[in-house]
């Protein structure tokens, strides 16, 4: 007892050096830390509502309700709509397969897992144009087909869910090599079936990652730009996604619109980041 109280003691002592700071260093840390996120944060984001609401309610209500801007927000939300749950079925297998297995290429698939983000968005969205574009690898197959991918919605939402991949995998594979195979191994020595054990004890131990990665993966997926550029055509009313008709819009010298579709990226940007706090607090507790 002695010797933990000891040890506990010399430990007290070699941290209140730490954790005693001058106040004026704190101050000073403290006063950068916050005038990096109004310069880089705050800022940009209040001059993003401002100059939407520039010129008054009535042209920022005309611009989000404008034809064009329901259908970018309508694909957005449907892009984000299929790429969540395709990315959420695929990370949850590829981290299943990845830690609770051992085979060979399982390095190779994880090299595989972080490939979108080791590729640029319009690398990627290139890549989707050369294997189904009109001359593209399947593109020959796919016209016979009367199946249209590139310059349609299809291809919107391929190459979002190739971006966001990485978001459900990466998030939970760290999760479950930390909580190990313990628990999976007592469920099956205890009778359960493979279905069971993962529904009844790997489902509710990565829960509140799956939920977190759901966050990051649909914030990804409505601001996705680099990728859904290139696949889109730029066709309005069709395979235009918010952060592309805020660019068309830009680039027609519509400035007040721009800002005004704008700022509903930003609040939907908010919302997620709302959520993943939240999150953040329910997981820490």
């Amino acid at each position: 007892m002695a010797g933990i109280l000891t040890r506990t003691s010399t430990t007290e002592v070699q941290l209140r050096p730490a954790q005693r700071e001058p106040w004026w260093l704190r101050l000073l840390l403290i006063g950068a830390a916050m005038t990096v996120l109004t310069l880089l944060l705050l800022l940009p984001l209040f001059t993003v509502f401002a100059e939407a609401l520039r010129r008054g309610w009535e042209v920022y209500a005309q611009a989000l309700t404008n034809p064009y801007a329901l259908s970018a927000l309508k694909l957005t939300l449907i892009v984000a709509a299929v790429a969540v749950p395709v990315n959420v079925v695929f990370g949850l297998a590829a981290a299943w397969a990845v830690t609770k297995f051992d085979f060979k290429g399982k390095s190779f698939l994880i090299t595989l897992i972080d490939l979108p983000f080791a590729v640029s968005p319009v690398v990627a969205g290139l890549i989707y144009v050369l294997l189904f574009g009109a001359r593209g690898w399947f593109g020959p197959w796919l016209e016979a087909a009367d199946i249209k991918i590139i310059f349609a919605p299809a291809g919107v939402i391929l190459a979002t869910i190739f971006v966001t991949f990485p978001f459900f995998a990466r998030e939970l594979i760290p999760l479950m090599q930390a909580q190990g195979s313990d628990a999976e191994y007592a469920a099956i020595t205890l009778g359960a079936g493979g279905w069971t054990t993962f529904r009844r004890v790997t489902l509710p131990n990565v829960k509140w990652g799956l939920f977190y990665g759901v966050i990051l993966c649909n914030a990804r997926a409505m601001g996705e730009f680099g990728a859904v550029s290139v696949v889109s055509g730029h066709l309005r009313g069709l395979t235009i996604t918010l952060p592309l008709h805020i660019e068309i819009l830009y680039n027609d010298y519509q400035f007040s619109a721009a800002f005004a579709v704008a700022s509903l990226l930003a609040l939907l940007a908010l919302v997620t980041l709302i959520a993943k706090s939240i999150l953040e607090s329910r997981i820490g507790n």
